[in-house]
């Protein structure tokens, strides 16, 4: 396991052996943009964290999607990520997250939603999870959405930032990953079919805000925000505790340590982690032919330095994290279009596309 940071200086230009590729605005007037995602016509579908769902086309917002469900907009809760389904085409399902204040208690906590898409209007609207008991507090919702090669819906939920109650808890929800059927039923080989929260594949995270699927592998890898110190990189296995909060490479925002170590027989270890903390939100892997010398490499973005790692992947590790594009504002995602081309949706206002 390695944390080395190579720094690569560049302002929009990337060059230093990665070809040259800029970034250019695609599409502006979205506050905060959360998911993204492609219909077969080649429409982009992204998610406003403030509650709005738009279409665009050729880099104009061109509709803004009614019949969302019940958003409870607060703190870092709000409409968050979207996917379709891999059989889109054919069912007409997409898949939504958001903080829902539906259920047990007062606030909110994390639900994934399905409807279907008819002109600018989602109907048909179906809970496929619902996290409880909500919560007050106004972080760590997850919310990253990912199918698997087997037609699995694998999704994030944060510690709702409880780390003393949630992650290392198989009664509760939050800091886990779950793993469902399209229509929200539980599979028979889950982990803890037998548990209460028979949905859960895997504990121990604390807010895995990237997540995707490995294109040769077709595993699922995430990160996940430590405090101060500690982002982390993993690859979901099914069962597994990744040690949040006994295990930690960070530490408490004002300073002082809480964990009891960073290694441990029968927890999972990351594959790589920062320290200093980068705020990594949004992961893709890299197979377009557009950038033939990034191919195989694991693009994340960062909130906090407002740039994109590219990641050198050998095998199930990372040897090497190049920073790339700095200044770009906070990147919350980025994700590989239909059109081969990147897209890193930034918190300044505007999605943007990289080209050469």
């Amino acid at each position: 396991m390695n944390r080395l940071i190579v720094l690569v200086s560049l302002s929009a230009l990337c060059c230093s052996g990665y070809g040259e590729y800029w970034v250019e605005d695609y599409v502006k007037g979205i506050d905060i943009p959360w998911g993204m995602t492609w219909l077969p016509g080649g429409d982009m579908l992204v998610t406003n964290r403030d509650s709005e769902l738009y279409r665009v086309s050729d880099g104009k917002i061109v509709g803004t999607i009614s019949g969302l469900p019940d958003v409870h907009v607060s703190g870092q809760g709000g409409l968050l990520d979207i996917e379709l389904h891999p059989d889109y085409a054919n069912n007409g399902w997409l898949y939504l997250s958001y903080s829902s204040s539906e259920g047990e208690g007062s606030g909110s906590n994390t639900a994934i939603v399905r409807a279907k898409l008819q002109d600018n209007s989602l109907e048909d609207l179906e809970t496929v999870y619902k996290a409880e008991p909500n919560s007050k507090k106004g972080q760590h919702y997850g919310s990253r959405l990912e199918f698997d090669n087997e037609g699995y819906l694998y999704f994030s939920i944060g510690d709702r930032g409880d780390r003393a109650e949630n992650p290392q808890d198989l009664t509760r929800d939050g800091g886990k990953i779950y793993r469902i059927h399209d229509d929200g039923r539980i599979p028979q080989d889950n982990p803890f079919v037998d548990k209460s929260k028979p949905a859960i594949y895997s504990w121990g995270h604390r807010n895995p805000q990237g997540m995707a699927k490995h294109p040769v592998t077709g595993e699922i890898w995430i990160h996940e925000h430590g405090p101060r110190g500690g982002d982390e990189v993993n690859i979901v296995k099914k069962g597994a505790n990744y040690g949040w909060p006994i295990l930690s490479y960070g530490i408490n925002y004002w300073g002082t340590s809480f964990a009891e170590g960073t290694k441990r027989e029968g927890y999972e270890s990351p594959i790589w982690y920062w320290d200093p903390s980068i705020a990594p939100s949004g992961m893709a892997f890299v197979t377009s032919d557009r950038y033939p010398h990034w191919r195989g490499r694991l693009l994340v973005g960062s909130l906090k330095f407002d740039y994109l790692v590219l990641c050198k992947v050998e095998g199930n590790t990372i040897t090497v994290a190049d920073v790339i594009f700095e200044e770009i504002g906070r990147v919350r995602n980025v994700r590989q279009a239909p059109d081969g081309y990147l897209y890193i949706a930034t918190e300044d206002d505007a999605i943007k596309r990289i080209v050469d």
